[in-house]
C-alpha cells in the first residue's frame, strides 16, 4: 500500500477495532458520525484495506459520487464510478454513448471476482439492469492459436450492441474483411486487428484509429457488450409480440384519435427497430420487455459492503427521485408516448429501503441522529474536522504545520506536481521546518512532516488519531490535478493522410478538367489488360475516365460549407478560365506573403535568453498534462525568441485547446528579460476574462498585470498608462484602445493578438504599424487545416493545437425533434445543479419572441437575449451580466460560438439544429462541458418537418456526430475551411469555392516553392501507361470508399519510403498483397521519379515503351548522358524539339519490367544528383 504509513493511525485507533469487531460480528447498519469531505475517503480506504470484502460507496448525488471517486483515486487504483441511468421517454434519434460505455465498464468490472470500490450514486439503487447472465454469454474470449468462427462473434457483436461498419473508426464498432476483423471494445484505449490463418487466430494486433495501422501484439483479448439491452432474436420475437399486445390494449384505452394515432406510430416504430436488429435509441425504458426476470443493482452487489454516505440526504434524494418519475411516467403516458408496463424500470421504493436494511450498511455522517429508517446497531464517532480552506496564504499555513509538527503530528502536504512538491520542501527548511519528499508513504513518523504527490478536494485532520492532511489547494490556492500520462503510441501515426470519403454522386476536381460528379470506380479491359477508372460526368452528360494512377489529378471538391459548384464542360474554355484567375491571384498573395516574410527575417529583433529556473517554476504549476501539441507550439515560439528574428507566429487550436497557456508562458519569458508585454483582445468581456486568469496564473510570482477597458474608471485608466510608460506593468491587456496613440510602453518586447480576424481595418492598420520591430503572437480559435499549414511553409510561421485536453469530460448529445416538454426539463435540471443554460436560436428579427417564450414555458428561470446587431455596450452589458450569474438562461444567437469561457454554463439547446452547419454545431457544442460536471447538448429540430434532402443529410450527419464519428470529420472539414478563408482573406475565399480547396492548396504551395526558388518550373504531370493489370482486386478491398482512399495514397507515392509504408499498411489491413496492387504501387514508384526528371509521358506501343520529356525542356540531356552511360544497349534516344527515348523490350523478361524501370529510375537520379 503506498500511504501504508497515513492510513495506520487510524487502523490502529481504539475507534477503528470497534468498527472492526461490528462488521466481523455483523452488526449492521453501523452509523460512523463525525466524517465530512475529504475526510470520508480517508475512512473509506481504511475500512477496503482492513477487510476482505469489495465495497461500494452510495453518494446523495451524482456530482458528490464524482467527488468521493476522484478522492478514492489518491489512495487506490481499484476505485470506478459508476455514472447514473437516465431514463428518457422522448422519442429521441440519437444519444452519444459516453455515459453508457462508463457504466458498462464498470459492469465488466462488477462480473470479475477482484476486490474494489464501486462509487455511485444512491439513484442506481432504485433502476432495474439488465440480468447479469446475458453478459457473462455475450463476452467473447480471444487468444493467439484459439479456433475460431467470424460469422458467429461476427453475430454476437451485433447482439451485443456493435455496430458493422467498413472501417473502425470509433468504439462499438467492428468491421470484418476476409480473414481479418477489427474491433473497437468499448473499454479499451485503442481498437484491436485480430487476424487468422486458416481457422485459427495467428495475431492480435492493437492499431491506431487514424492511420488504421498496427501498433503493437498482445496475446488475448476480451471484448465486453457495447450496449446495456442485449437482444437476440427469441428476445426481439418475445419482447415484440409483449409490446405489440400492450399497444393493443392501450389504444383501446384512448378515446381521443390523435393521441392513438401518436401512440400506434410512435410504439410500431420502436418495434420496426427492434425486428431490424437495428434497435433504436431509447430501448433502455423498454427493459422491463425484454427480460421476464430483471435484476437490480443489489443482485449485482451481492458480495459487496454498503457505505452510505449523508444518510438523510441520500434517502431525501430516493424519495425525490421516485416523485419525478411518476409525474413524468403519468404525463408522458397521457401524451401517448409510453406504455404503463414501462413503469417497472424503477424497483419498488420500499424494496430498495427494505434491501439497504438487509445489507452489510455502514452509514457515514457528519452529526449523530435518530431516524426511522437504517437504525443503526451501533455508532462510532471519528472526531474529524475539515481543515480550513488558506486559499495559498503561506505564512499562516506554515504556522499551522508547526504547530501540527509541535503536538507530534504525522502531517501529510500533497502536491499536484512532483517539481513543485520538492520545491516546497525547500520552502519549509527556509522557515526551518524540516520535511522530506516521498512517492512512497509507506512509513511516516509522529512530529513528520511528508510531501508526496497527489491530490485531494480538501484537507482534514483527525486529532485522536494526530493525523493531518494539506491538500494542494491549501497550500497553493488552487488543486493542481495532473493526469496520469496516456502511452503514447509511437509507430502507427498517419504519414499520408486519407482520401476524404468520396461517395457516388459527390462533385470532385480534375486538376485539367474542372467539376465533375463522380459516378464510381468502373473496371475496363482493354485488349487482355485490367484497369480500374474513374468515372467522373460533366455538363451535357460528357463522361470521362480517369485511370486510377492519375488520382493524383483529382480532388472531392470542398468548397466549405453547403457550397453548391458549377459542373464544367468537358473540354471548354471556362475551367482554364478560372484557373488562370486563380493562379493570377494565388500568385499576388503569394508574392506579398514571401516578400514580408523576408523582410521581417532581415529586420534584427531582441534576442531572449534562454530558460530560467522560475520559467521552469512556472510552468510546472500548469495545473494539467500538456498535449504534444501544446509543447511542439510552446518549443516553436521559444527557438523564435530566443533567435535573432523578429517573431511573427500565428497559433491555431479549438477553443478549450490550450492556447492562453502557451501564450501565457511566451509572456512570462518576455518578463524574465524585463520586457514587457501588450494583451490585445476584440472584446472587453474577453479582456475581463483574461485579465482574472491571467491575475490566478501568476499568483505564486511577482508579475504585474494590469487591463485597459471602459469597466475602469477615467482615473484608473490614466495611472494605468502612466504605469506601462514608466515600466511599472508587466502585462497590460485591453481591447483596440491599446493601440491608441496615447498609450506608450517603456520596453515593449511582446504583443499577443487574440482572434486578429475580429478586428476592424483600421484596428488592423494600426496594429500593422506596432508589429513592425517585436514579437507578435497572434491566436486563433478557428482551426486551419494541415494542408494550408504546408503550402504556406516558408511564408508564414504557424504553429498547429491538434490534440484536445485529455481530461475534458464527455458531453451528453441528444438529437430530438422540438419538445416544450424537454426544453423546460433541461432548464431546471441544470438550474436545479446551480448552472446556467445556453439557449441557441440563430435568427435575430424573433429572438425577443423566443426569450418571452421560454420565460413563459420555465417561469422560475431568469432568461435574458443576446444577437451581433447589439451595439457593443448593450452585447457587452448582457454577456456580463450572463457571465456574473445574474440569469440562468441567455437566448442567444451564433455569437457563443468562440471566445468567452463560461464553465457554470453546461447545458446548450440548439433550436433548429438542422438548418446549421456541423461545423457551427461541432463548435457551438464545445461551448460546454469544462468542468467535471456531465454536461448536455440538445440539437433539436422542426417538430413533424418533411425535411430537405441537405437537411436529412446533415441531421443524419448530426446521429454520427453524437459518437464524434465521421459527422465529427465533416464538421472539423468544413471548420478548417472557414479558418483556411479567415486566414487568406476574403478575395481568395471566392477562388477556393471556384477551383475546390485542395487544388487552391497546391496551387499555392507550388507558387511559394517558386517564388522563392525552391523549385526552378511547375511541376510536369506524368501519364504511365504500361499494359499490365494495375488494380484493386474487390476480393482484396470490397468497399468501394477504401478502395479509393488506397489508390489516392498509392497515387501519392514519392520515395521507396512511402512505397514500403504503403506495402505495410496493405499487408497490416488487408492480408497479402495481389500482383495486380503491386503493380499499380510499382507504376506509381516510377510516375513519381518520371516526373522529377520532366518526363511527361510514358507508353507501351508496338515499337516499344516510349519515354517522351516536356517539349523545349533542356533537362533530359542529362538524363540521356546518364542512360547512354549505363543502358545503351536497352534504349533508342531521339534528340530535338520534342525528345523521347524507346525502351527495347525484348532486352529483358515483360514481367520484370516494372522493376527493371524503378531501378533505372532510381539510378539515373543518383548520377545527376537530384
Amino acid at each position: 500500500m503506498r500511504l501504508r504509513g497515513l492510513m495506520e493511525p487510524l487502523i490502529n485507533s481504539t475507534e477503528f477495532s470497534e468498527i472492526k469487531s461490528n462488521i466481523q460480528n455483523n452488526k449492521f447498519p453501523l452509523a460512523i458520525y463525525g466524517l465530512s469531505d475529504s475526510g470520508r475517503s480517508y475512512f473509506i480506504n481504511s475500512i477496503y484495506e482492513e477487510d476482505d470484502r469489495p465495497l461500494v460507496v452510495i453518494a446523495h448525488s451524482d456530482m458528490e459520487a464524482k467527488n468521493i471517486y476522484e478522492d478514492l483515486s489518491f489512495y487506490s487504483l481499484d476505485v470506478y464510478y459508476f455514472p447514473v441511468r437516465e431514463v428518457v421517454f422522448y422519442n429521441i434519434d440519437a444519444i452519444s454513448g459516453d455515459l453508457r460505455w462508463a457504466r458498462l465498464k464498470v459492469i465488466k468490472e462488477i462480473l470479475n471476482t477482484k476486490k474494489k470500490i464501486i462509487v455511485t450514486s444512491i439513484e442506481a439503487f432504485a433502476s432495474n439492469y439488465t440480468p447479469r447472465e446475458y453478459y457473462k454469454n455475450h463476452i467473447i474470449k480471444l487468444k493467439v492459436e484459439k479456433e475460431v468462427d467470424f460469422k458467429e462473434i461476427s453475430r454476437i457483436l451485433v447482439e451485443s450492441g456493435y455496430e458493422r461498419v467498413e472501417m473502425v473508426e470509433g468504439k462499438g464498432e467492428f468491421a470484418l474483411r476476409g480473414g481479418i476483423l477489427d474491433v473497437f471494445p468499448i473499454d479499451e484505449e485503442y481498437p484491436y486487428r485480430i487476424e487468422l490463418f486458416g481457422d485459427e487466430i495467428d495475431s492480435i494486433r492493437r492499431f491506431n484509429v487514424e492511420s488504421q495501422r498496427s501498433i503493437d501484439k498482445v496475446k488475448k483479448l476480451e471484448i465486453f457488450p457495447a450496449k446495456e439491452i442485449i437482444i437476440d432474436n427469441n428476445i426481439v420475437k418475445e419482447s415484440s409480440e409483449k409490446i405489440r399486445k400492450e399497444l393493443v390494449e392501450s389504444v383501446n384505452k384512448i378515446s381521443d384519435i390523435d393521441l392513438k394515432s401518436k401512440l400506434s406510430s410512435t410504439i410500431n416504430r420502436n418495434i420496426e427497430g427492434l425486428e431490424n436488429l437495428l434497435g433504436f435509441e431509447t430501448m433502455d425504458s423498454y427493459l422491463p420487455f425484454f427480460y421476464d426476470k430483471m435484476e437490480s443493482f443489489f443482485d449485482y452487489l451481492k458480495n459487496y459492503r454498503f457505505i452510505l454516505d449523508d444518510t438523510e440526504r441520500s434517502i431525501g434524494k430516493l424519495n425525490s427521485t421516485y416523485i419525478e418519475f411518476r409525474e413524468n411516467f403519468t404525463m408522458f403516458l397521457e401524451k401517448g408516448n409510453i406504455l404503463p408496463s414501462q413503469a417497472k424500470l424503477l424497483m419498488d421504493e420500499e424494496k430498495v429501503i427494505e434491501k439497504l436494511e438487509a445489507s452489510e450498511i455502514i452509514t457515514m455522517d457528519i452529526f449523530a441522529k435518530t431516524r426511522e429508517y437504517l437504525k443503526p446497531h451501533s455508532l462510532v464517532n471519528l472526531k474529524q474536522i475539515t481543515l480550513h480552506n488558506y486559499q495559498g496564504q503561506l505564512e499562516i499555513l506554515i504556522e499551522e504545520i508547526k504547530a501540527k509538527k509541535e503536538l507530534g503530528y504525522k502531517t501529510l502536504i500533497l502536491s499536484g506536481t512532483r517539481t513543485r512538491g520538492e520545491r516546497l520542501v525547500d520552502v519549509l527548511r527556509d522557515r526551518e521546518i524540516e520535511s522530506v519528499y516521498k512517492d512512497e508513504v509507506d512509513n511516516i513518523q509522529f512530529g513528520e512532516v511528508v510531501i508526496t504527490f497527489g491530490n485531494l478536494l480538501k484537507g482534514f485532520e483527525y486529532p485522536e488519531q494526530k493525523i493531518c492532511v494539506i491538500s494542494d489547494k491549501e497550500v497553493f490556492g488552487e488543486a493542481k490535478r495532473k493526469l496520469k500520462k496516456k502511452p503514447k503510441n509511437k509507430k502507427g501515426v498517419a504519414k499520408i493522410t486519407s482520401f476524404t470519403e468520396l461517395k457516388i454522386g459527390d462533385y470532385v476536381v480534375h486538376v485539367n478538367h474542372g467539376v465533375g460528379v463522380y459516378k464510381g470506380i468502373k473496371q475496363i479491359d482493354v485488349g487482355g489488360i485490367k484497369r480500374d477508372y474513374l468515372d467522373i460526368v460533366y455538363q451535357k452528360g460528357d463522361k470521362l475516365y480517369i485511370p486510377v494512377d492519375q488520382l493524383d489529378l483529382v480532388q472531392k471538391y470542398i468548397g466549405g460549407e453547403g457550397k453548391v459548384p458549377k459542373v464544367n464542360k468537358l473540354g471548354g474554355a471556362e475551367w482554364q478560365k478560372a484557373k488562370l484567375k486563380a493562379r493570377k491571384s494565388i500568385n499576388e498573395i503569394a508574392q506579398d506573403l514571401v516578400k514580408l516574410y523576408a523582410e521581417r527575417s532581415t529586420v534584427k529583433g531582441y534576442k531572449y535568453s534562454k530558460d530560467t529556473e522560475w520559467q521552469r517554476q512556472f510552468e510546472d504549476e500548469f495545473p494539467h498534462e500538456e498535449t504534444p501539441d501544446q509543447l511542439t507550439s510552446l518549443a516553436e515560439i521559444k527557438e523564435d525568441m530566443e533567435s535573432s528574428k523578429v517573431m511573427d507566429r500565428l497559433l491555431c487550436g479549438d477553443v478549450g485547446y490550450g492556447k492562453t497557456e502557451v501564450a501565457v508562458r511566451a509572456a512570462f519569458k518576455a518578463i524574465m528579460d524585463n520586457k514587457q508585454v501588450a494583451f490585445l483582445v476584440p472584446t472587453t468581456i474577453l479582456a475581463e476574462q483574461h485579465y482574472k486568469n491571467l491575475k490566478k496564473r501568476f499568483s505564486d510570482f511577482p508579475v504585474k498585470i494590469d487591463m485597459i477597458s471602459r469597466f475602469r474608471t477615467a482615473k484608473q485608466q490614466k495611472a494605468t498608462i502612466q504605469a506601462a510608460k514608466e515600466g511599472n506593468v508587466d502585462i497590460l491587456i485591453g481591447t483596440h484602445k491599446l493601440v491608441a496613440k496615447d498609450i506608450q510602453f517603456k520596453d515593449l518586447g511582446l504583443l499577443i493578438i487574440d482572434e486578429e480576424q475580429r478586428f476592424g481595418v483600421k484596428q488592423k492598420e494600426k496594429i500593422k504599424s506596432l508589429k513592425k520591430n517585436i514579437d507578435v503572437l497572434t491566436l486563433s480559435a478557428t482551426p486551419i487545416p494541415r494542408t494550408l499549414h504546408m503550402s504556406l511553409t516558408g511564408a508564414r510561421d504557424i504553429s498547429v493545437i491538434e490534440t484536445p485536453p485529455e481530461e475534458r469530460y464527455p458531453i451528453q448529445t441528444y438529437v430530438i425533434e422540438q419538445n416544450d416538454q424537454l426544453v423546460r426539463d433541461a432548464i431546471i435540471r441544470e438550474m436545479n445543479r446551480g448552472g446556467q443554460v445556453f439557449f441557441v436560436y440563430n435568427r435575430v428579427e424573433n429572438i425577443e419572441k423566443m426569450a418571452a417564450y421560454i420565460k413563459d414555458l420555465v417561469p422560475e428561470a431568469r432568461v435574458t437575449f443576446a444577437h451581433g446587431r447589439m451595439t457593443e455596450r448593450q452585447l457587452e452589458t448582457e454577456m456580463m451580466n450572463f457571465v456574473d450569474n445574474q440569469f440562468d438562461v441567455l437566448v442567444c444567437t451564433t455569437i457563443i460560438e468562440t471566445g468567452i469561457d463560461m464553465p457554470n454554463v453546461n447545458t446548450i439547446i440548439v433550436w433548429d439544429a438542422d438548418k446549421m452547419g456541423l461545423s457551427q454545431l461541432y463548435q457551438l457544442r464545445g461551448r460546454v462541458g469544462r468542468t467535471n460536471k456531465i454536461a448536455y447538448a440538445y440539437l433539436l429540430y422542426t417538430k413533424d418537418k418533411v425535411l430537405t434532402e441537405v437537411a436529412e443529410k446533415r441531421l443524419k450527419a448530426l446521429k454520427d456526430f453524437t459518437e464524434l464519428g465521421s459527422g465529427f470529420k465533416i464538421a472539423m472539414r468544413d471548420l478548417e475551411i472557414r479558418g483556411a478563408g479567415n486566414m487568406m482573406g476574403s478575395s481568395q475565399h471566392g477562388h477556393m469555392a471556384t477551383i475546390g480547396y485542395d487544388l487552391y492548396c497546391r496551387m499555392l504551395e507550388d507558387t511559394i516553392k517558386l517564388i522563392k526558388g525552391e523549385i526552378s518550373k511547375e511541376p510536369v504531370e506524368t501519364t504511365v501507361d504500361i499494359k499490365v493489370d494495375a488494380f484493386i482486386p474487390s476480393g482484396y478491398i470490397e468497399d468501394e470508399n477504401l478502395k479509393i482512399e488506397v489508390y489516392k495514397k498509392i497515387a501519392a507515392i514519392e520515395s521507396i519510403d512511402d512505397y514500403m509504408e504503403i506495402k505495410d499498411e496493405l499487408e497490416d489491413r488487408y492480408s497479402e498483397i495481389p500482383d495486380s496492387v503491386y503493380n499499380l504501387m510499382d507504376i506509381a514508384y516510377i510516375k513519381s521519379k518520371a516526373k522529377l526528371l520532366g518526363v511527361e509521358e510514358i507508353k507501351e506501343t508496338p515499337k516499344g515503351i516510349i519515354f517522351k520529356f516536356v517539349e523545349n525542356d533542356k533537362d533530359y540531356i542529362e538524363v540521356f548522358k546518364a542512360i547512354s552511360d549505363k543502358y545503351k544497349d536497352k534504349f533508342v534516344l531521339k534528340f530535338g524539339q520534342s525528345p523521347e527515348f524507346y525502351f527495347k523490350q525484348s532486352s529483358i523478361k515483360k514481367e520484370d519490367t516494372l522493376a527493371f524501370f524503378k531501378e533505372m529510375f532510381d539510378n539515373i537520379i543518383k548520377v545527376i544528383n537530384m
